[in-house]
């Protein structure tokens, strides 16, 4: 009872969570992205890591709260680390397609992170839909200084997601028109409609949440989790018009990326060109990127020097960094940048 009623006032004098963010230097600046390099005492010279997060989510997905951040802890590991942040998306943005991503921000921000770190190749860990741009980036310029590549959460085969099934049928006798007058209107998908989105694919957690919440009251570390992800929450950015579109009807409708190649402005990009070792993740537990959805990503890697895959605990943000991502996926993450780099022990 002590503990919990301690819990009870930590919460209304302010709250539970430490979300202060791990210290870091703004190294480059342009459109839609902000490059920082991840701060700490002793300053590594090893080589470097660069935290890729998708769309429409805050990048703050990779620095969730202390003990709760994979920056964090990679920082706490002796990785120089790095980070991009695409910043807001206004409505003068809609016409910025997927190209704009994957041809201009993530090269940019991948050589300026080489340049940073002394001209060594980078190795990406990108969750969700950044993993999918990490690849389509890596397969269409492979000039890039890209050493490794580790996706979480990222579907390639949206057929196994059981979430947009019952959509389908309508989708299809609409010609896929179904949502195109509303994100051409809007100028895209508003950060509101994200939000909702994300919160609908938890919506049996979001009923039983009080009820969890008193459960674990005493659980100080749990209701620090539960407002951190709230924070997460709260600071969701909207879909850029014409890049919801094309993830709408190439990758949702057409499942282009389950057959490893998609159209992007007029060119083919196929996952057959990426040619350095990567490491698939999905979660146990994720409605949006299940299992199915993301180890189809390992069949089509075929020139990929190697391709691993895991699984880990948790839904589509509690793989990344949820409580037990930090003996999980955390750790299939440093087992497999240790093996790339040669520089840290088990």
């Amino acid at each position: 009872m002590a503990a919990a009623a301690a819990n009870v006032v930590g919460k209304l004098r302010g709250g539970l969570a430490d979300l202060r963010p791990v210290p870091r230097l703004l190294i480059d600046q342009g459109p839609h992205r902000s490059v920082y390099r991840m701060l700490s005492d002793d300053e590594p010279d090893g080589p470097p890591i660069l935290l890729i997060p998708p769309l429409a989510a805050p990048a703050l997905c990779f620095d969730l709260r202390r003990g709760c951040s994979l920056a964090e802890h990679l920082v706490a590991r002796g990785r120089r680390t790095y980070l991009v942040d695409y910043g807001t998306v206004a409505f003068s943005d809609r016409r910025l397609g997927i190209e704009h991503w994957i041809d201009e921000v993530l090269p940019r921000t991948i050589e300026k992170v080489s340049e940073d770190a002394g001209g060594q190749p980078v190795h990406l860990v990108a969750w969700c839909l950044g993993g999918l741009f990490s690849l389509l980036t890596t397969a269409g310029w492979p000039g890039l200084p890209i050493a490794s590549l580790v996706t979480v959460a990222s579907p390639v085969d949206f057929t196994a997601i059981p979430l947009v099934a019952p959509f389908r049928p309508l989708i299809e006798a609409t010609r896929g028109h179904l949502l195109t007058p509303f994100y051409r209107l809007l100028g895209g998908a508003p950060s509101v409609v994200v939000g909702r989105v994300f919160w609908a694919t938890g919506i049996d957690k979001e009923i039983t949440k009080p009820l969890a919440i008193l459960r674990n009251l005493d659980d100080r570390d749990y209701l620090a989790q539960i407002e951190a992800v709230d924070h997460f929450m709260d600071n969701m950015i909207a879909y850029p018009g014409r890049t919801f579109g094309q993830i709408y009807h190439r990758f949702f409708r057409a499942n282009d990326l389950a057959e490893g190649a998609v159209a992007v402005d007029g060119r083919v990009v196929s996952l057959a060109d990426v040619r350095v070792p990567t490491l698939v993740i999905a979660g146990e537990n994720d409605t949006i990127a299940p299992r199915r959805a993301v180890e189809r990503l390992t069949s089509l890697l075929v020139n990929a020097p190697s391709v691993g895959f895991e699984t880990a605990p948790g839904g589509h943000l509690g793989v990344l960094t949820g409580r037990r991502a930090r003996t999980t996926t955390w750790h299939h993450i440093d087992t497999f940048l240790d093996g790339q780099t040669g520089l840290h022990s088990q």
